[in-house]
């Protein structure tokens, strides 16, 4: 790509667009200004390619800078989450364990079944509805750190956060979803 190739530059954006377009969708009020972030974003790629000094993965750099814009768009004015779980209430329903700390109604494990059954619609579409359904940050640091694979570090990077706070909220994010997920399989045989 640095050479001026086009089909190189074309197989980061076949590569790479969707994830833009998504990150985006995260800082933006719609779909349309989420794919004008993209846009930018790949504007931007072609202007200041000789700038990137490697010192992060081409990904990261990337959505380093598909969020400064999507930033710049202006959507999210506050980013202050509380670390202390007396702020923000437990991960997990106190309702859940009996009087003695135990689980009275422990996580139903389907680990197991998602690998043997990858091709379950119905759990894979209630796994994609209860991440859609967390709110900011939790939605960006969940999709970004278990779907998009990247690390603790590089979503902190990325986010602006520091590693502890998104490791926190990743652990909330993950209990919200794996008790919406264990609520809408209740009833339905995997």
């Amino acid at each position: 790509m640095l050479g001026g190739d086009e089909a190189a530059f074309s197989e980061l954006v076949h590569r790479y667009h969707a994830t833009l377009v998504k990150v985006a969708g995260y800082y933006v009020k719609s779909h349309a200004s989420a794919e004008d972030v993209a846009q930018d974003t790949w504007v931007a790629v072609i202007r200041g390619a000789e700038k990137f000094e490697g010192r992060s993965s081409f990904k990261t750099w990337l959505l380093r800078i598909c969020i400064n814009r999507a930033r710049t768009l202006g959507v999210k004015e506050h980013r202050t989450v509380p670390t202390d779980p007396r702020e923000s209430g437990p991960s997990v329903p106190p309702s859940r364990f009996n009087s003695g700390g135990m689980w009275s109604d422990p996580p139903v494990p389907f680990t197991d079944t998602v690998d043997a059954r990858l091709d379950n619609s119905v759990l894979v579409n209630a796994v994609r509805d209860a991440i859609a359904s967390l709110g900011e940050p939790q939605l960006a640091i969940v999709t970004l750190r278990d779907v998009e694979g990247l690390s603790t570090e590089e979503v902190a990077t990325l986010l602006g956060l520091s590693e502890a706070n998104v490791r926190v909220i990743l652990h909330r994010g993950r209990a919200k979803v794996r008790g919406i997920v264990e609520s809408a399989m209740r009833g339905t045989k995997i």
